[in-house]
């Protein structure tokens, strides 16, 4: 018998006016049970200057998130360069490189997708979503950027709303973190 999948959730990122924010869910599902609803997936790294999500395994969420701190140290808070370097050490690594989590990392001026594959993407817009309800998440977040006057914590909030009713995997308790 093979172990329940511990599945998804909702994170999301995006730059409006001048801000960027985080959103994260707070349910922790495996399988078909939700065994936690307020779960924490959001953390701030490099004295608060980067802010980082996992959509994943946590045990493995939480090991990228220490391996970018290192990483973000090495080249003096620089996120690109520290993404980059992640990406290659998690592509490479025979440990590194069977964790099963993704990354959202984003400073004032980037945010970026990591993966174990080696992707470190940069969107066109400044708008990412992963998780299951990612796609619901960063389909209202692009529609409330381009047509309301809203702040970058409300279509945040509000983005996150609409996956949760969209998405079971994802929940309404939200955690924010503005950079």
């Amino acid at each position: 018998m093979t172990a329940p999948r511990v599945r998804a959730t909702t994170i999301l990122a995006l730059r409006h006016g001048g801000v960027t924010v985080i959103a994260g869910d707070g349910q922790v599902s495996i399988g078909d049970q939700i065994m936690k609803h307020g779960a924490n997936k959001i953390r701030r790294l490099a004295d608060g200057a980067v802010v980082v999500g996992f959509a994943g395994s946590a045990a493995d969420g939480l090991t990228l998130f220490e391996k970018l701190e290192e990483k973000l140290k090495e080249f003096n808070g620089h996120l690109a360069r520290a993404a980059v370097a992640l990406a290659k050490d998690w592509r490479t690594d025979r440990v590194l490189r069977r964790l099963e989590a993704l990354l959202i990392a984003a400073d004032r001026e980037k945010i970026f997708l990591l993966s174990g594959t080696g992707d470190v993407i940069e969107p066109d817009e400044s708008v990412l979503a992963i998780g299951s309800g990612g796609p619901h998440a960063l389909a209202a977040a692009t529609a409330l950027m381009r047509h309301t006057d809203l702040d970058a914590e409300a279509i945040a909030r509000e983005a996150m709303a609409i996956a949760a009713q969209r998405c079971v995997y994802t929940n309404d308790q939200v955690v924010i973190e503005r950079v």
